[in-house]
């Protein structure tokens, strides 16, 4: 006849991770402490933490208040880099997203395009919708704004909508708390792009860190050290703030579907002479042919041929 305890086991929310633990919040509304069940890391997920800041666990709570998370529910997406030290290995910064916001500068710092095509391809990949928010728009002088007018019409042709602002002086905030009612939003972007000050202008409560920009260098610092997620304060949706980052791997993308992920190659490559097109040099390529009449803009192009050859970091930092 068996005999013992039967587990408290509980499902819930995770909105912390501090990479050795994670805060789960269950469907009572605790907040428990819980660490992966020695086991679950056998499961062949080649990830630098299994778990991220939204997935929806089941964990065995014990008798001092802390638990063992042993289950992870489907994803329905999730925002993934390769892990900047363990190329092999993903990091994956969030999972079931509404939207992903991508905080980019022009200046203070330059956010580069490669950076925001490989942020972009990513989110393609896995599903996640990408809403691009260029910050800091008190800073900028005319050719700065320029610049902007340039990107905000490149990406927005592309499909992915973009809004400008300054969480400095709160211009656009307003609209930005319309597109993120009711949802689970991710806040991503590069060190220094202005995400911390944000989250403070949003959510006072989260105590948020900032720091100022190396005039040196004109690279943010690292200020958010972990992922985790915020309730708004009308409780209606969360904000996930994630570490920034500096530069964007991308992780388990064969050579040949990368042009699925750039929506405008994707879209062409219908017309492509041959079905396996590369877009770098065979005839009837519909990609270059659009490349050569101005209707894909090089910028793009480039990004592509960096990710076909990507071999370590390095190639697709910042700047």
């Amino acid at each position: 006849m068996a005999s013992g305890k039967q587990e408290d086991k509980r499902s819930g929310l995770v909105i912390r991770n501090t990479g050795s633990w994670y805060q789960v919040k269950s469907a009572s509304g605790d907040v428990v402490d819980c660490k992966v069940k020695g086991n679950f890391r056998l499961r062949g997920i080649k990830s630098t933490s299994p778990i991220a800041v939204g997935d929806h666990v089941d964990f065995i709570a014990n008798a001092e208040g802390t638990g063992l998370i042993c289950e992870i529910e489907q994803r329905k997406n999730f925002i993934v880099r390769r892990s900047s030290n363990l190329s092999k290995q993903s990091h994956i910064l969030a999972a079931n997203l509404d939207v992903c916001f991508l905080l980019a500068t022009v200046n203070y710092p330059v956010t580069s395009t490669t950076f925001i095509d490989r942020f972009l391809a990513s989110a393609e990949a896995y599903d996640v919708p990408v809403t691009i928010l260029f910050n800091k728009v008190d800073l900028y002088d005319e050719a700065d704004m320029n610049r902007l007018d340039d990107l905000v019409s490149l990406y927005t042709a592309i499909g992915y909508p973009c809004y400008k602002l300054s969480a400095t002086t709160g211009e656009g905030v307003e609209r930005l708390l319309t597109l993120m009612h009711d949802k689970i939003s991710l806040f991503s972007g590069h060190s220094g792009v202005g995400k911390s000050t944000l989250i403070n202008l949003l959510l006072p409560q989260a105590e948020a860190r900032t720091a100022e920009i190396s005039e040196a260098h004109k690279t943010g610092m690292h200020t958010t050290t972990f992922s985790e997620m915020f309730l708004l304060p009308d409780s209606s949706g969360y904000i996930i703030d994630t570490p920034g980052i500096k530069g964007f791997g991308t992780f388990d993308m064969k050579e040949g579907e990368i042009a699925h992920y750039f929506r405008e190659f994707f879209e062409l490559s219908a017309d492509c002479k041959f079905n396996n097109c590369t877009h770098q040099h065979e005839p009837g390529c519909a990609v270059l042919a659009a490349l050569e009449k101005g209707e894909v803009a090089r910028s793009r192009y480039i990004s592509y041929l960096s990710m076909l050859e990507d071999e370590d970091e390095s190639k697709y930092r910042g700047g």
